[in-house]
């Protein structure tokens, strides 16, 4: 069945004056050619591999394995017209041809093809990939599909002015499918402990696979001790701290048999460092071969193991139960942190501007890693004291409506933050009306996290002209503010290069909510190391755990 396929020249969002600008003139334009007067050549592209399981996980049947393109020469970025250049005026033909698959596999095809072959037609194509979409490929196993059966689908391409080059893609059924052993954290593990993994996997396809791949990777809190020498490491220590760590890829030669399972002959050493808390490590095999394993410690940025190599041995005493598709652990879980708020106290007459600098620092041990939930902010409010206004505010702190008729800033904090991470929020307020003891609450709501060591210093005190005790008013650590730290480059919160709380930290930007989270009205929402909690007004709290998978 053949349908005629028009690739987009123009976004839909310009209109038909941009349409008219577009196409004016063209007529039944001529071919374009490359500059040297050769035809244009266009490269079809799209996955080249599909590897069907027998176990039916082969993803959403509603969704394709394969997306075919068009990718010709040029940027598919638009033009300052806000046009996607046409870079080929011309009839042209698409055949996807998936005669191979016969007895293999069921195959849906695009272009509103209905057997094993599909033609697709189109008379312009775009510079670039994007806007050159033929459609998608679905494959799926059938009651007649066997381990080891295997087929291409070729698609091909001819039209007056352009070469197209083919794409194969081979399909594999029952091919060798590796699951990987679960990860616990053991009882009571502790920062600073070192965990041994029992890294392994099941091969749950229907053929042996030749050779194996590992890659594993812990994030900033964990480091592998152990060098091997058919690994190789990876170590990130800038950018930001979501993506810092160590990564690792290890080779494995060797046939591994179809429902065998088979694990490290040592078990796989991960140290947590003493402010690690919720850091991540994963892993996975797949079954590669030699050939493209040993092209793959080679990647770019990674550094030869030492040592003698890891080896794999065949386990016993597993059962199935014990294999997973994603083996990861968050390590450890019983680290602590201390989230604590300082604040200010000045004293003026009517008409005077005083400062007054909130603090926020982290006095650990632990940090706030905020893996799972992708470095969520963490919000506090500042109440104003009475007879006061806020003439300046940190950029990271807006206006808002903090409770029933209480009016106050809401500010926010990046994460991850450091374990020893100190932060300042300066506010100038002018003083309207002198009120003797005039307070102001700073606080982060509510919560109930046991890894926070001590709520008792999450709220601190604003305090105008205060008298005797009122004077040390001004927060759990008196009426001391933290120092204001340089703003931190890589835009995570540190010790040592710290994020002032006017200097709009992090990705997001200034008077951001940061992400996504919000605390308005009477309640509110607080993320701490992956845990989302929503305050839903005086004594109300609900906590939603939040999980980010990394596949590996």
């Amino acid at each position: 069945m053949r349908r005629h396929i028009r690739t987009r020249a123009f976004p839909a969002a310009l209109g038909l004056a941009a349409a008219a600008a577009l196409t004016a003139g063209l007529g039944a334009a001529a071919p374009a050619l490359a500059d040297d007067g050769a035809p244009l050549t266009v490269a079809i592209t799209g996955e080249n591999r599909v590897d069907l399981s027998l176990q039916g996980d082969n993803g959403d049947p509603s969704e394709p394995q394969v997306t075919l393109r068009l990718a010709a020469p040029g940027s598919d970025e638009p033009g300052d017209d806000g046009v996607i250049p046409v870079v080929h005026h011309g009839d042209y033909k698409i055949k996807i041809d998936a005669s191979g698959l016969k007895g293999v596999a069921a195959v849906k095809l695009p272009c509103g093809g209905t057997g094993l072959v599909a033609e697709c037609t189109g008379d312009e194509i775009n510079a670039g990939a994007d806007y050159n979409r033929l459609g998608g490929i679905r494959l799926d196993t059938t009651d007649d599909s066997a381990a080891g059966d295997f087929g291409s689908i070729e698609v091909t391409g001819e039209g007056e002015g352009v070469t197209f080059t083919p794409l194969a893609i081979d399909v594999l059924v029952g091919g060798p499918e590796f699951l990987n052993h679960e990860l616990t954290e053991p009882k009571g593990f502790a920062a600073g402990d070192t965990y041994e993994a029992p890294v392994g996997f099941r091969n749950t396809g229907g053929m042996a696979a030749d050779g194996a791949v590992l890659r594993f990777h812990g994030s900033r809190g964990l480091s592998f001790p152990d060098s091997y020498g058919n690994c190789a490491y990876k170590k990130t220590t800038d950018g930001s701290l979501l993506h810092q760590g160590t990564d690792a890829i290890c080779t494995f030669s060797g046939s591994y048999a179809a429902g065998a399972a088979y694990t490290l002959a040592e078990p796989l050493k991960v140290a947590t460092a003493d402010f690690a808390l919720r850091d991540i490590v994963n892993y996975g095999f797949s079954a590669v071969a030699p050939a493209k394993a040993k092209a793959l410690l080679d990647d770019d940025g990674y550094t030869p193991g030492t040592g003698a190599p890891l080896t794999l041995k065949e386990a016993t005493g597993t059962a199935p139960a014990d294999y997973t598709r994603y083996a990861e652990l968050d390590l450890p879980t019983t680290n602590a942190y201390d989230l604590v708020l300082t604040g200010a106290s000045a004293k003026g007459a009517v008409g005077d501007t005083v400062d007054a600098e909130i603090g926020f620092r982290n006095d650990g041990p632990g940090w706030i890693s905020a893996l799972r939930s992708g470095g969520e902010s963490i919000g506090f409010t500042v109440e104003v004291p009475e007879g006061a206004k806020v003439t300046k505010a940190p950029d990271r702190c807006r206006f808002t409506t903090l409770d029933e008729n209480v009016k106050g800033y809401l500010c926010w904090v990046s994460t991850p933050l450091l374990e020893d991470a100190k932060l300042s929020f300066p506010f100038e307020l002018r003083i309207d009306k002198v009120v003797p003891g005039a307070k102001g609450k700073v606080a982060l709501p509510g919560w109930d996290d046991k890894n926070e060591s001590d709520k008792s210093n999450n709220t601190a005190w604003i305090v105008l002209n205060g008298s005797g005790d009122d004077e040390g008013a001004g927060g759990s650590s008196g009426g001391d503010s933290s120092a204001s730290p340089s703003p931190s480059a890589s835009g995570d919160t540190s010790g040592s290069s710290g994020t002032s709380g006017n200097s709009g930290s992090g990705d997001q930007g200034s008077g951001s909510t940061g992400g996504g989270l919000a605390l308005t009205g009477a309640g509110g929402v607080l993320l701490i190391g992956g845990i989302a909690v929503v305050v839903l007004g005086v004594g109300a709290v609900a906590v939603v755990v939040t999980r980010r998978r990394r596949t590996v």
